[in-house]
């Protein structure tokens, strides 16, 4: 185990209190420890715009929490992935990502197109499938692919600059280049790699400053030849709000789909993980587990690594028993696990590049207007609220104002396809923090 990626997992834990979980997920999610050395502990994350946000706003934190560990002050180093490879070996890609390569890629009936695909645009990119186009629910191995392709890459052409950015990040990007002056540096990023990947594609769709950036950014790369791999959670002629120019080329590589596993594929990828971490499940163990977790391959992850845990922290041995826990917390009761007003206003409001006090308060613009209403909506479809409720979660409004906001969404919904869509999104947004 890398000694940085130990004490990053103890400064989370400290840190983790003093946060939401929104915060959490939005800002540290993909940070990854990458050194320790001496007095500093360097940090890779995916952008510029994290990479800032998280030197202006979280470093004292982080200072404290090693200080707390340490009992000695020390400092703090971030940067972004294109920094490292500028300064770090090639090895260092994706710091964090080492372990999803092909080889620990387990293929099944519902995955085996998808990774052949992935595979002949690692031994032969910018030729072969472009862009490749991979898509599927939550969860199913989509990531792990993009991640063992630019590995492979990596690996058969060291001199490639290879670029990997989620989609909600390339937009917070774009927004703080725009702000800062620097569009020529932005463009010389994403547009001069050779190979781009964007997971999460689908988050751009309807941002029109977003759209316009990939469409040129995509026709430099396409022009030239530079393989453009993509993951989403649906195919682009399913993306409504995206912009018809974008959907045409996104279209016109290979669509590759992901289903859940079959019950064949679910042992063998219990098995794998097992065998990864070192635990050993019996025939009937791993049957049972293939059984009752059938749709996502974070679950089935999830599950094994507290099976573990069980077994080495608490002195647990493995058995039926031990199984059957550690599934039954992955799949705690829903009241257990359903969204509060809280998450739902969250997210929302990161969706709308809002803050939640604007939203709970008297702001009345177009943009607040809607995002409130959304929220509103969302929260009364997905949890038990009653409308009075839901008005005195949104800044102690009254139950009518809660029921006319629902009936506007409704009413807009049935007539433009386009908020469907959001609704979608953000809908998926809160369901993933619950994976």
């Amino acid at each position: 185990m890398n000694p940085a990626t130990d004490v990053w997992s103890n400064i989370m834990e400290l840190i983790r209190p003093e946060m939401t979980t929104t915060t959490m997920k939005t800002w540290f999610d993909d940070v990854r420890a990458v050194n320790l050395e001496g007095d500093c502990l360097q940090l890779a994350t995916p952008s510029i715009f994290k990479r800032d946000i998280i030197v202006s706003r979280y470093t004292p934190m982080i200072r404290k929490a090693l200080h707390e560990l340490f009992s000695a002050d020390m400092e703090v180093k971030v940067m972004t992935l294109e920094e490292m490879q500028d300064s770090k070996p090639v090895s260092d890609f994706l710091p964090g990502t080492e372990e999803y390569t092909f080889d620990r890629f387990v293929v099944g009936n519902s995955n085996k197109f998808a990774q052949a695909a992935s595979l002949a645009v690692a031994n032969n990119p910018g030729n072969s499938y472009n862009p490749l186009f991979i898509y599927g629910d939550s969860g199913l191995g989509k990531t792990h692919l993009l991640y063992a392709i630019a590995h492979t890459v990596h690996e058969k052409h060291p001199s490639f600059r290879i670029v990997y950015i989620r989609g909600d990040a390339f937009t917070n990007e774009l927004i703080t280049a725009i702000r800062e002056g620097r569009n020529a540096e932005f463009r010389k990023k994403y547009r001069e790699c050779d190979m781009f990947l964007m997971d999460d594609v689908q988050f751009i769709a309807g941002r029109d400053s977003t759209q316009e950036e990939m469409f040129h950014t995509f026709n430099s790369l396409y022009e030239m030849k530079r393989q453009i791999i993509f993951s989403a959670d649906r195919p682009p002629q399913e993306m409504l709000r995206l912009d018809d120019r974008l959907r045409t080329r996104f279209s016109s590589g290979l669509p590759a789909k992901i289903d859940p596993p079959d019950y064949e594929t679910r042992v063998a990828i219990i098995k794998s993980k097992a065998n990864h971490v070192g635990v050993t499940l019996p025939t009937n163990l791993l049957e049972l587990i293939a059984e009752n977790i059938t749709t996502n391959v974070r679950q089935i992850e999830g599950t094994v690594n507290k099976i573990l845990a069980y077994q080495d922290l608490m002195g647990v041995s493995i058995s039926k028993e031990t199984v059957l826990r550690a599934m039954k917390d992955m799949f705690k009761d829903r009241s257990d696990t359903a969204p509060t007003a809280d998450i739902i206003i969250e997210e929302v409001c990161r969706f709308y590049n809002l803050e939640p006090d604007v939203l709970k308060g008297q702001g009345r613009g177009k943009v607040v207007s809607q995002c409130r209403q959304m929220a509103m909506y969302l929260t009364r479809r997905m949890t038990s609220l009653s409308l009075s409720e839901i008005g005195k979660e949104f800044g102690g409004r009254d139950h009518t104002t809660a029921m006319h906001s629902i009936e506007r969404v409704e009413e807009m919904v049935k007539r433009d396809p386009e908020k469907s869509e959001i609704l979608k999104d953000i809908t998926a947004n809160i369901n993933a923090r619950f994976d």
